[in-house]
């Protein structure tokens, strides 16, 4: 797993690389808020430990950059300013952990577990998968056998609603709130047309027929 530390203090820098190194972490560091973006970019660390005082930029601004760019990297925040107050400032402005100095080595490294596995979580649950359909949420993609299919944004969201809860049938009425957040008129063909796109996309072209027509009641997604 890839570890990313932003601190300015060498000392504690290289007690931290050394430390984690031993653990068996690939590690990588920078000293200043200036170059964390770009660091981030090369690296993709999955846990970030951040300092929160630092020149150029703050923590709390870098943690307010990494959010805004939904970069996928948990953020472990370090300070010697302890009350209550900082550390609800720190998770507020996007820390996922805060951990107060002097801190015990030992601590450090359960945090940074628990933050993988929150992290590995978060991974997981931003992928749909229902027999041989895939969908990633983070780049749109989805795949039936491996194979991409080219969907619209409506087209998506609607296979995005039937994929999260398989085997679920869903009214017209429920699809409209959901995928067009009820802003047409419920006497709208909207969501047969959008059944019909997908059906051509994901039934036809394949053996397997997924998209099911319970008459009078909806639409759900089965293998049955």
């Amino acid at each position: 797993m890839n570890i990313l530390i932003v601190e300015d203090d060498r000392k504690v820098a290289d007690f931290l690389y050394r430390g984690l190194k031993a653990e068996g972490y690939f590690v990588s560091m920078v000293h200043d808020g200036d170059h964390v973006l770009h660091a981030v970019m090369e690296y993709q660390p999955r846990v970030m430990i951040l300092d929160r005082m630092l020149p150029n930029k703050t923590g709390l601004e870098i943690c307010q950059l990494i959010r805004a760019q939904k970069l996928p990297v948990k953020i472990l925040m370090l300070s010697a300013m302890g009350e209550v107050g900082h550390r609800i400032e720190g998770l507020r402005n996007g820390a996922d952990d805060y951990l107060t100095k002097p801190f015990a080595f030992e601590e450090l490294l359960a945090r940074i577990e628990a933050l993988a596995n929150r992290a590995n979580s978060d991974m997981q649950s931003r992928l749909l998968q229902y027999a041989d359909l895939e969908m990633d949420l983070d780049t749109m993609q989805v795949r039936y056998k491996g194979v991409s299919l080219e969907l619209t944004a409506k087209e998506f969201r609607l296979l995005e609603l039937l994929m999260a809860s398989p085997e679920k049938v869903f009214s017209r009425e429920r699809i409209l709130t959901n995928v067009w957040e009820a802003n047409e008129d419920p006497l709208t063909n909207v969501v047969d047309v959008y059944i019909r796109r997908l059906r051509r996309k994901i039934d036809e072209p394949f053996d397997t027929k997924y998209i099911k027509t319970l008459r009078g009641v909806g639409y759900c997604l089965s293998q049955n």
